[in-house]
């Protein structure tokens, strides 16, 4: 299991087949797929698939979403970190999407926040991205807030999976402004 970063409070790892329970807990909650297309996982198994693909693209393309540890208890509170996009999506093909996805009881504590900000860092200073994209369901208040939040500029509105989403990117150069 490879640690990629270490934040305040927490630990960004590799996902492992021993998250599966955890994130079944928190894939079948129909609150946490609310704006993610209204389709939470059923079963066990399909969450172990799930992982499984996050595996192949650590393999495949060296990123993934990884497990958010929290520090002090050790416990599996989310994911979170980078995906490699390789459909279509908004005219756009070939980018690196964060996302964060975190278990109800865990809302609220700053985590998505927290390690959006860490990943971002990551993903220009180590990875060398040159552009990091965010996609949010425009009704998605607090995800839409967390993309601004840590300088993701909105470019666009798009329908996906039958939904408005808002569409934001940042460059290695935007971001380099924002530090000065």
């Amino acid at each position: 299991m490879k640690i990629h970063i270490v934040t305040e409070r927490l630990i960004m790892r590799d996902l492992t087949s021993e998250d599966a329970l955890n994130m079944f807990i928190m894939d079948s909650d129909a609150d946490v797929h609310k704006f993610l297309g209204n389709k939470p996982v059923a079963t066990l198994r399909e969450t172990r698939e799930i992982i499984q693909n996050i595996q192949k693209q650590y393999t495949e393309n060296g990123i993934g979403r990884w497990a958010v540890v929290e520090k002090a208890s050790r416990e599996f509170v989310g994911w979170s970190g980078f995906k490699l996009v390789t459909n279509v999506v908004n005219e756009k093909t070939g980018y690196y999407d964060l996302g964060y996805r975190f278990m109800k009881k865990h809302w609220g504590k700053g985590f998505a926040s927290e390690t959006a900000i860490a990943a971002l860092n990551h993903g220009f200073r180590k990875l060398n991205y040159s552009e990091i994209v965010g996609i949010a369901d425009v009704k998605h208040i607090a995800s839409n807030k967390i993309l601004q939040k840590i300088g993701l500029i909105k470019r666009n509105e798009f329908f996906y999976d039958g939904s408005l989403h808002n569409f934001y990117s940042l460059t290695r150069e935007e971001w380099e402004a924002l530090k000065k």
